[in-house]
């Protein structure tokens, strides 16, 4: 690497990693990266879903994935076994972000179209109300109510109840399956807050995915043993690009974010990424612009973000030094 690229991407030249910070330029760069990536992603998983299961889309997922989080573990001196202590919270969040979610998420896909799916998975961080104030006691304020409400609404907004086909059920189905991963992966991100970490996200990610690899592996033979595909160019384009940027490139970047910026800042900053997925759906999918959708996602934002804005000033539970903030709301 020259010394110009060095000096554009690092403030300190020391050898050490973990003694290195990102300059402002380069993590605004991989903050544009993972949005317009994690964006993008909602209707190339549309696409995928017309070809292959759910439960093969999400297992070609995690194991694309496994490769490229191993690896770039492996440079940059990351990838360690991970202690007896936290291997509960690993494989919670392999059984239930990876695996159940991506399931969820990728059923949901084939039901309802994706400008709206994007919208409805990243109420995540709405779902943290209820749930950390139940398992973790937390104290919640009018402002987290608040955006909770906001949040609900959009929901309701955005699935218009009023003009649901009720004797056709796959609409409904659709929709509860979506907030159902959103709600799932908001309760691996409270077990993720009241846990203490011996070791880095970065170095968790790997043991993540290859469990919900062996998880789902063996499921998906069992239900609908090995899948035939028609593979084409596109197709394995899409499968590319969930597993070696999506789940790969993409959450490396924003753990690298996460760990070089406000996590406030960074979050709000990441509410694009539903944002992409709505205009790229649109452009891509010719899915319809409709007053529900953009008020069902303007609701949406606006609870988000009365949620985050209500976490600044508030001390951060205790956690490992070398440890990023919480990454787990994201669902891409």
């Amino acid at each position: 690497m020259t010394a110009p690229l060095k000096d554009f991407i690092w403030e300190s030249r020391s050898e050490a990693m973990e003694d290195r910070r990102l300059r402002r330029p380069a993590i605004y760069l991989l903050l544009v990266i993972v949005v317009g990536v994690l964006g993008l992603n909602w209707p190339i998983m549309a696409t995928g879903v017309k070809s292959v299961s759910p439960i093969w889309m999400g297992i070609f997922r995690v194991t694309g994935a496994v490769v490229v989080v191993s690896a770039i573990a492996a440079m940059s001196g990351n990838l360690r076994v991970p202690p007896r202590r936290d291997l509960p919270v690993i494989a919670s969040l392999a059984v239930f972000r990876l695996a159940a979610v991506f399931f969820l998420v990728f059923t949901g896909l084939e039901l309802v179209p994706a400008s709206r799916s994007a919208v409805i998975v990243w109420t995540t961080s709405l779902w943290t109300v209820p749930i950390a104030a139940v398992f973790l006691g937390e104290r919640v304020s009018r402002q987290r109510w608040l955006g909770l409400v906001f949040g609900i609404t959009g929901v309701i907004v955005l699935s218009e109840p009023g003009s649901l086909a009720w004797d056709e059920p796959d609409t409904i189905v659709g929709h509860g399956l979506l907030i159902l991963a959103a709600i799932i992966n908001a309760g691996t991100a409270v077990h993720i807050r009241g846990h203490r970490w011996t070791i880095t996200p970065l170095q968790a990610l790997p043991w993540q995915l290859a469990s919900a690899t062996v998880l789902l592996l063996p499921i998906g033979l069992a239900l609908e043993g090995w899948p035939t595909i028609e593979w084409t160019s596109q197709l394995a384009g899409v499968v590319a690009y969930q597993g070696a940027l999506a789940s790969g490139i993409a959450r490396w970047a924003s753990i690298v974010v996460f760990r070089n910026m406000a996590t406030v800042s960074a979050t709000l900053t990441m509410t694009g990424v539903p944002v992409v997925g709505v205009v790229s759906s649109i452009l891509l999918l010719n899915e319809s612009v409709t007053a529900t959708l953009a008020v069902g996602v303007m609701f949406v934002i606006a609870g988000v973000s009365l949620n985050l804005f209500s976490e600044r000033g508030r001390p951060p539970p205790p956690q490992h030094a070398s440890q990023a903030p919480n990454t787990s709301a994201i669902i891409e």
